[in-house]
């Protein structure tokens, strides 16, 4: 089968699957008045966070990858943080952005607690920043995010 046949099954395949999504549930009529007053949370939603680190250079962005895909992403899950996806900015190859859900913000802190607490990720901190010759991570923001009722990921 070639590429482009292949590609055309995909694209029928995917249509298939959104009309049949949209005759199951059809979207319902939202005015421009009622997004721009009030997008609101939706109700029993999962909370999430943003996070970007920031390395100083090549050497340590890799390092921060390293301890992430070893050891990082392996103890989140361990402490009940669902992982919904990790970025590298295009214009800035140093930072790292990523998203957790948590079912509340009650419930992150406890995650975060106990992860910071693990006695495994003290070890892997403290071997990463040795191997990798100082501070990895220089500068870490967090942002919390509540999904709008018309958001697809809840």
């Amino acid at each position: 089968m070639s590429y482009l046949w292949s590609m055309m099954v995909v694209c029928a395949l995917a249509c298939a699957v959104s009309v049949a999504g949209w005759v199951a549930d059809p979207p319902t009529t939202v005015s421009a008045e009622s997004v721009a007053s009030k997008p609101t949370p939706a109700p029993a939603a999962r909370v999430f966070e943003m996070r970007t680190y920031d390395t100083d250079n090549a050497d340590m962005a890799r390092a921060m990858h390293a301890r992430f895909r070893d050891h990082t992403c392996r103890l989140f899950r361990k402490h009940g943080m669902d992982l919904v996806g990790f970025w590298i900015p295009r214009d800035d190859p140093t930072k790292l952005i990523y998203l957790l859900a948590f079912p509340s913000k009650e419930a992150a802190e406890a995650s975060w607690r106990a992860f910071r607490d693990d006695p495994e990720w003290q070890r892997v901190f403290a071997e990463s920043h040795e191997k990798a010759g100082g501070k990895i991570v220089t500068k870490v923001e967090s942002v919390w995010l509540d999904p709008t009722d018309y958001s697809p990921i809840r």
